[in-house]
């Protein structure tokens, strides 16, 4: 949306608490980022708590981050439907957010808004490359993952958009150049308004109900994507090698005695999925099963 010269409050000083409000924007963005290529390149190594703990709260404030976005764009198209002919709107919080960011060059008056826009898009695609790299542990195609991985290729396509259109409203085009303006070939006014307003409020509609699966997938694999991130017990994987050990002891012995007691028992790691393998309730069943092998040993050798 162009954000027209001479809309409500693009004339008054920019306060303290816009400027405050910009600041804090900025950070946010930056640290999401800055979490992303910290767990990206720390979850290349052994399993640790905090990066799932760390990859949660990238989600977190994504998700945080484009409820703020969407609902901007709801305003804004709900302003456009009551008021087609007149200039694009922004709420109270993103109109002060926008002049606090404009305050980077106060002779561009929609530089603030675009600014405020292609920030909202990169707090949004931190959300989804943390979902991406929550789950990446995780062997197999998870439904959370397909769905962040068709919202990180529509969101990026998506921000590479809002990242032309900032770049030469800074370089001092006279508008806007990018698919949402027809690079520039629609003249300001209602036209190009309502183009922009829609053009973005689908973009964004189609991207919250992308993340929105992503999210109530992840809900649903919370158990197994976290379990991907526990330690190893090494005394459980030992234990679970002695049982494999031990049976095919076993299962030698009863070959050689000719006694089917062993016969159809197979290796606990065969008789659970690959989730239970990193489960510690699938090595509480093999240290069961290696008593019973190592028992019913000792009970033929007795004989």
């Amino acid at each position: 949306m162009d954000h027209q010269p001479g809309m409500h409050g693009m004339d008054s000083a920019v306060t303290a608490l816009e400027t405050a409000g910009a600041v804090l924007f900025v950070l946010w963005t930056v640290a999401m980022w800055g979490a992303v290529v910290v767990i990206a390149l720390a979850d290349r190594g052994q399993e640790r708590p905090w990066l799932y703990r760390s990859a949660v709260g990238v989600v977190v404030l994504g998700v945080l981050g484009q409820i703020g976005h969407f609902q901007e764009h709801v305003a804004q198209a709900g302003y456009w439907v009551a008021n087609p002919m007149q200039p694009a709107w922004m709420t109270p919080l993103g109109d002060g957010l926008a002049r606090g960011l404009g305050q980077i060059d106060p002779s561009n008056p929609n530089l603030g808004m675009e600014l405020l826009h292609l920030k909202g898009n990169l707090v949004f695609l931190a959300g989804l490359v943390g979902i991406m790299l929550l789950t990446r542990r995780v062997a197999g195609d998870l439904k959370s993952r397909r769905w962040a991985r068709m919202g990180v290729w529509m969101q990026g396509i998506h921000g590479v958009e809002h990242v032309v259109l900032t770049v030469s409203v800074a370089l001092g085009a006279s508008g806007a150049i990018g698919l949402s303006t027809w690079f520039g070939t629609i003249e300001p006014g209602p036209a190009l308004t309502t183009y922009r307003v829609w053009w973005h409020f689908v973009a964004n509609l189609v991207g919250t109900a992308i993340l929105t699966m992503a999210i109530y997938h992840l809900w649903r694999e919370r158990r197994l994507v976290e379990s991907s991130y526990a330690p190893p017990r090494v005394g459980g994987v030992l234990q679970a090698r002695r049982a494999d050990r031990a049976a095919a002891a076993a299962a030698a012995g009863a070959a050689r005695a000719g006694s089917p007691a062993d016969a159809g028992r197979t290796d606990p790691a065969e008789r659970t999925d690959p989730a239970e393998r990193t489960d510690p309730a699938g090595y509480e069943r093999a240290d069961r099963w290696e008593r019973e092998s190592t028992d019913r040993h000792t009970a033929s050798r007795a004989d």
